[in-house]
């Protein structure tokens, strides 16, 4: 359904809550890319997301100018400078006259003889026509300050570890999983209990922190519940909220500041969460990493206790051994 005539909002981000509010739930925002256009906070994206043109080298902003077989490097506010070659592109720059193909005409093939000296000159013309004029000097006067001045120490700072965290979409995880969504066509309640356990397995082996959110936005007069299962956080969205505006709130206020992992199938969130400078994880790799993590520790953990005998006396504290070796003389004594 098509809704028309509703006062604009501020941003497309608080823009699904509306759509939710004003059809009481029954609506949802689906949105698709149409093209690309000039951003209007273009700064503010480009410091939140740390963009830095000059170590892009995949769309570097200067360019490579070759001379004497050798190439160097050129500035993009210097290029025209060194072109030894008229733009041909309109508008190509602010000193550049506006010059269009069809004033280039044509010009009549004369066959005619050149002396020896007449290319000589040609060949001196186009071997220099890239050097501009007090270049070299310029190069070798640097490069002869740079060796008297010694050595450069450059140090190297490593970049800084972000906490991590993982956001689990619930109910996505469940009825992607066969044998959660087995479990759940009896229980639900027992399917997110399952889920929470396997998760809190999960987490131990992972060390990072984990947040599995579940919807509660038909849920009337429902009020967002966080709580701590074991050493995870489970979260309970409050009315008109999803899992996905959650998760989509969450990695907006705070993937500058933490690394920021997603697990959920949702082909929409997927998109957005990528958007956001998020990584993914998707039903099925969640559920390939957690039987690794539980087979892992029946491994290493539960079948080695098994097989471990268990003495009365391993539980004892050395002091208590001791009493008892004392105990043990006098009785022989006696």
């Amino acid at each position: 359904t098509v809704l028309k005539g509703r006062a604009p909002v501020a941003t497309m981000w608080e823009y699904p809550k509306e759509v939710i509010a004003y059809t009481k739930g029954q609506g949802k925002l689906a949105c698709s890319l149409s093209g690309y256009g000039k951003c209007h906070n273009e700064q503010e994206v480009i410091e939140q997301i740390g963009y830095d043109s000059e170590s892009d080298f995949t769309n570097p902003t200067g360019s490579v100018f070759c001379a004497h077989g050798s190439g160097f490097l050129v500035e993009w506010d210097q290029v025209y400078q060194y072109m030894h070659l008229e733009s041909i592109l309109t508008g190509g720059g602010s000193n550049q006259p506006e010059i269009k193909a069809q004033d280039y005409k044509p010009a009549r093939v004369v066959d005619e003889w050149i002396d020896t000296e007449e290319i000589d000159a040609i060949l001196a013309k186009t071997s220099y026509a890239n050097r501009k004029e007090g270049t070299t000097s310029r190069y070798k006067k640097k490069r002869n300050e740079a060796i008297l001045s010694g050595p450069v120490t450059r140090t190297w700072k490593p970049s800084e570890k972000k906490e991590e965290y993982l956001l689990v979409d619930g109910y996505n995880i469940i009825f992607a999983w066969q044998e959660l969504n087995e479990l759940a066509k009896d229980n639900v309640d027992g399917a997110r209990n399952k889920l929470m356990d396997l998760l809190c397995n999960y987490q131990g082996m992972r060390k990072c922190h984990l947040i599995l959110v579940f919807d509660a936005y038909r849920v009337q007069n429902h009020q967002t519940v966080i709580m701590d299962y074991h050493n995870i956080h489970v979260v309970y969205t409050k009315e008109a909220e999803t899992a996905d505006q959650y998760i989509e709130k969450f990695a907006h206020e705070n993937a500058s500041k933490y690394r920021i992992t997603v697990a959920t199938s949702d082909g929409l969130e997927q998109i957005i969460i990528r958007g956001k400078g998020c990584e993914l994880l998707s039903a099925r790799e969640l559920e390939a990493e957690v039987k690794a993590v539980e087979e892992t520790i029946r491994k290493d953990f539960i079948e080695p206790a098994k097989i471990q005998k268990h003495r009365l006396l391993d539980a004892l504290s050395p002091d208590a051994l001791n009493e008892i070796e004392k105990w043990k003389d006098n009785q022989y004594e006696d």
